[in-house]
């Protein structure tokens, strides 16, 4: 049985955590109790704010004695990241503040494994969570009052949380024994086709998790696969690049790519929608792009043809990420077309273009060992494509 990390800053929130913390305990559960306060040392914690600190790269001094809050707050949060990956005991994660402590306490959540339970009580709760949750399984709850001081309400908001979280540590939910190896795959409407067919080709053997590339489902993907949740990766859209380098509204981080890095997962990849930057309604394009080649994808959704240099960009940006993964790597390029409407008599049709891209992977790919480099005289939606992808992930798995 894992233990309840409840995790504040003791200087400010000392009885809240106790609380927290004791109700934890009656529900059957163990409890420690970690300051991330930058000041001020707390007789009640199980983990002073010091001892957290010494787990930042550049040690304590980098953490506390700080003048600057938000510095402070930043280099705790780094630490408290680093200090929780060394615990090999963590049954559940409960944090509990205002907005400060909220960034602080998620942004360490974020870095823990898919899975583990992880719980934040927070007076920003009841707003735009996405910042602080990611594409992660963390649970926000509303304090309704600010966690300042304990009274009525928040003894029942603090004591839920706790009960809540003394469950999921309780009760750890096991993976069956029949399941599945999970296959992470991206998809957008104009890839469906193609993401398709190799999903019904490989789900008799294994479990594809697709998700939709707008950004968060890339991220989503990524965290599933350094969280240990996948056996491999089928990154056939990857739409999310053009936006990161054209300001469109579904961007990938800097990061893209960076968990098959780090895992060296198996990886199967190609240039699926990057013949298009994604902006809103019609009428939010920016005026810089507003003679460009536009397609109305639907009332919320305007797709922008990218340019012969954009796309150079775009393959060289990927390719870049892809020479630093030293696991097993297979790309695939489509070359007559990377989506619906990259096609003959299609609006986004525009060999030119594409080649671009096409020509920068080629010439910027790195020859290894462990990397095959794929070009199919088909569209990316054609069976002939989809045909060639489940066999060099065949081929991959072995």
């Amino acid at each position: 049985m894992g233990k309840v990390y409840v995790i504040g800053t003791c200087d400010t929130k000392e009885a809240e955590l106790v609380y927290a913390r004791d109700m934890v305990e009656r529900a059957g559960a163990k409890a420690v109790l970690v300051d991330v306060g930058t000041k001020g040392n707390s007789k009640a914690a199980k983990v002073s704010a010091r001892q957290v600190a010494r787990h930042h790269p550049e040690g304590e001094a980098a953490v506390l004695g700080l003048d600057d809050r938000g510095k402070a707050v930043s280099a705790m949060s780094a630490a408290l990241s680093a200090y929780l990956a060394t615990r090999k005991d963590i049954g559940a994660v409960l944090g509990l503040g205002g907005s400060g402590n909220t960034a602080l306490v998620t942004e360490a959540m974020r870095s823990l494994p898919i899975g583990t339970p992880k719980l934040m009580v927070s007076t920003v709760a009841s707003g735009n969570v996405g910042p602080y949750v990611g594409p992660n399984d963390i649970a926000m709850m509303y304090s309704v009052v600010d966690i300042a001081g304990l009274n009525a309400v928040s003894r029942r908001v603090l004591g839920n949380a706790a009960h809540a979280a003394a469950g999921m540590a309780l009760n750890k939910v096991r993976q069956p024994k029949g399941d599945k190896p999970g296959i992470g795959m991206t998809m957008f409407g104009v890839t469906t086709a193609c993401v398709t067919q190799i999903r019904q080709a490989l789900e008799a053997e294994y479990e594809p998790y697709v998700f939709h590339a707008t950004g968060t489902g890339g991220q989503s993907m990524e965290k599933l696969a350094e969280s240990g949740l996948l056996a491999g990766v089928i990154d056939t859209t990857t739409t999310e690049v053009p936006d990161l380098l054209s300001g469109g509204v579904f961007p990938c981080t800097q990061d893209r790519f960076g968990a098959v890095i780090r895992t060296k997962l198996p990886y199967v990849g190609s240039l699926g929608a990057i013949d298009m930057v994604n902006f809103g309604a019609k009428d939010t394009v920016p005026e810089a792009f507003a003679k460009r080649n536009l397609y109305v994808h639907n009332a919320q959704v305007t797709l922008m043809r990218t340019t012969p240099a954009e796309n150079k960009a775009i393959g060289e940006w990927i390719v870049a990420r892809l020479n630093q993964m030293t696991g097993p790597v297979a790309f695939l390029i489509p070359k007559g077309g990377v989506s619906a409407i990259d096609a003959p008599n299609m609006p986004f049709h525009d060999p030119e273009a594409s080649g671009a891209a096409f020509a920068a992977v080629r010439s910027g790919w790195a020859k290894a060992p462990n990397r095959k480099l794929i070009e199919v005289d088909a569209n990316i939606n054609d069976p002939a494509f989809a045909a060639a992808t489940v066999a060099a992930f065949r081929a991959m798995m072995g």
